[in-house]
């Protein structure tokens, strides 16, 4: 074996564990800093005076001394309350809380019915170090119920397409205070490898032919997030994805790529392409088509019965770009 190949491997992993290392450290203070919020809460609201109008007045004052700093919204203080409240008296697990991420204890406090299911999840995440969307998965499935009703020890089942880096977890991302575009880079890329994978499984007659396909016009490249080829409609079908809300050049745009896919792509037998804008925010999923203005109606109706309903689509958007919430308390 090539000497180098080992000593790169070597330092891979020291790089690899350092970064390990270093989300414990983030993650552990984080973790104490929310535990540390929610008693203080939890101890306040035994005064006559707690309600609403304190905690939005105590975010308030947070929002001043941190401008632009999220999570400490009225939500997010109840969340943290909530937290501590939870766990105070739970010694079995004060000792692994900061082992996993906020994002995860937010799931296992929504979805959870009971103590010991809390445990469970607890345990799993360590284990099998998991993402939010990986726990929530799990969840999901009531991989809990089936584990405790089954004879023989069941394994969690395997999560396709979901595996995420735990340093792209947005609580770590926000307590950094790490610029927005770093942020919403990671995101878009775990969003497109979700949707492609969602496209496949649900979607009729796609086949996948290239993520960031590119496109040259006038000399210069441009790159299509997705491109699959769809056998029933006999036609391209781009995708692009966006973070945040949904903007009218995104039209224009993804016209300027049908008609490059038109010139340069599009087969002889084969119809004018089509166009799927999708645009995931916190508040928000907008699901848009693009077509050929050269398109008949009855053509453009063909294409909207063939292609993915849009509610679908905005469900599915919704679900992977947002977190667990937990219901505000009163």
């Amino acid at each position: 074996m090539d000497k180098s190949i080992t000593v790169a491997k070597e330092l891979i992993e020291i790089i690899n564990q350092s970064r390990q290392n270093a989300f414990r450290k983030v993650n552990e203070e984080l973790i104490n800093m929310y535990w540390r919020v929610g008693e203080y809460l939890s101890n306040e609201s035994n005064k006559a005076a707690f309600g609403d109008a304190y905690i939005e007045s105590i975010s308030a004052e947070i929002q001043e001394a941190f401008p632009g700093i999220k999570g400490f919204n009225r939500r997010g203080l109840y969340r943290m309350k909530k937290f501590y409240e939870t766990y105070k008296d739970d010694e079995f697990v004060t000792t692994l809380l900061t082992q996993i991420s906020w994002s995860n204890h937010l799931a296992i406090m929504s979805k959870s019915k009971s103590e010991e299911e809390r445990h469970f999840y607890i345990a799993l995440c360590i284990k099998e170090n998991y993402s939010a969307r990986e726990l929530s998965r799990q969840i999901d499935s009531a991989y809990y119920e089936r584990y405790m009703l089954s004879q023989e020890k069941l394994l969690p089942e395997p999560i396709k397409g979901l595996k995420e880096n735990p340093f792209l977890d947005s609580y770590v991302i926000e307590f950094l205070d790490l610029p927005s575009d770093y942020k919403e880079a990671d995101l878009r890329k775990s969003l497109i490898q979700n949707m492609k994978e969602f496209i496949l499984e649900v979607g009729k007659d796609f086949t996948f032919i290239g993520e960031e396909y590119r496109v040259q016009v006038g000399g210069e490249d441009y790159k299509i997030d997705l491109l699959f080829f769809h056998r029933g409609l006999q036609c391209l079908v781009a995708i692009e994805l966006k973070i945040g809300k949904f903007k009218p050049e995104y039209i224009s745009k993804m016209d300027f790529y049908l008609e490059a896919l038109d010139r340069q792509k599009k087969k002889e037998n084969e119809n004018p392409s089509v166009g799927m804008i999708l645009c995931a925010s916190k508040d928000d999923e907008v699901v848009e088509y693009a077509m050929s203005r050269t398109l008949s109606p009855l053509m453009v109706a063909e294409y909207k019965l063939q292609l993915p309903d849009k509610r679908v689509l905005q469900k599915k958007l919704s679900e992977l770009i947002n977190m667990p919430l937990i219901e505000d308390e009163e």
